[in-house]
């Protein structure tokens, strides 16, 4: 039995070898998380409603704490805790609206979902290894989850993976890089914790690196073959040091994590004891 279902007969939404946990278990898949929100904010009602509602490129941990708990509780979670969670990011959406977006929008949540796919998808293949055809066959509908897990009706889901890639080729014709997200970007690449302008830099580098061209220019982002090369140079270096760490160490951020989302939970179940 996973460790993470040691004392509980709830074995959430996905089984142990389901194939999106197969991915989203490996902490490299992380190197995700910068493309997936310079993919997002490039809709223009994503953008929108950040820009005015959030302040999250000046707490990026914070951002990145909660968009992680909420991926992990709803692939790697107990069904409770996907409900739980889910039932607190449509909460925190439902105050994030206004003249042309709501975050609570079906195509939104949709496009949301389909970055972190998109991105996790990309990252694996290039810097851990290629995967099987019925490997991405398996995740594609699983993947759904992601947004289903927040209202989001299951036949707005691409139907089949070729149905994505369609979507996903749609979609990159319609986005368009405001000056809202520009902003954002720059705030993220210089968050006010300078200990974390590292880290920032990183994945800023490899978003750049997988973002569409015409993106990258709307962006203003700079990229050449030194940069394609240094890149190149990344993933074959995680590609050659992950299959030497432990399984455990390469899903450190899945553990922590979870620990930590189940301590929480914990809490006012010991205050309303004493």
């Amino acid at each position: 039995m996973s460790p993470f279902y040691a004392d509980r007969m709830d074995r959430g939404l996905f089984e142990d070898d389901a194939a999106i946990r197969a991915i989203g278990q490996e902490g490299a898949v992380l190197l995700a998380a910068g493309y997936a929100i310079l993919m997002q904010l490039a809709h223009p009602k994503v953008a929108q409603g950040v820009y005015e509602h959030s302040d999250f490129a000046h707490r990026p941990l914070d951002r990145l704490n909660g968009t992680l708990s909420y991926v992990y509780a709803v692939v790697f979670g107990t069904r409770d805790e996907a409900e739980r969670v889910g039932r607190a990011v449509r909460a925190a959406h439902g105050r994030i609206s206004g003249p042309g977006y709501d975050s609570l929008d079906p195509e939104l949540q949709v496009w949301v979902a389909a970055t972190l796919y998109d991105g996790a998808l990309r990252v694996t293949e290039r810097a851990l290894h290629q995967l099987p055809a019925e490997t991405v066959e398996e995740a594609h509908p699983q993947y759904a989850v992601l947004a289903t897990a927040l209202g989001c009706p299951e036949q707005m889901w691409p139907a089949s993976r070729e149905a994505f890639v369609a979507y996903w080729q749609d979609m990159l014709a319609q986005l368009r890089v405001t000056d809202q997200a520009r902003e954002l970007v720059r705030q993220l690449r210089y968050p006010r914790n300078r200990l974390l302008r590292p880290a920032a830099a990183l994945q800023l580098f490899v978003a750049t690196g997988l973002l569409p061209s015409q993106l990258r220019t709307q962006y203003g982002l700079r990229w050449g073959p030194r940069h394609e090369g240094a890149l190149r140079a990344l993933f074959a270096t995680v590609a050659r040091i992950n299959p030497l760490l432990p399984l455990a160490v390469r899903r450190l951020p899945l553990t922590v994590c979870l620990w930590n989302l189940r301590r929480r939970a914990r809490r006012p179940r010991r205050r309303a004891a004493r």
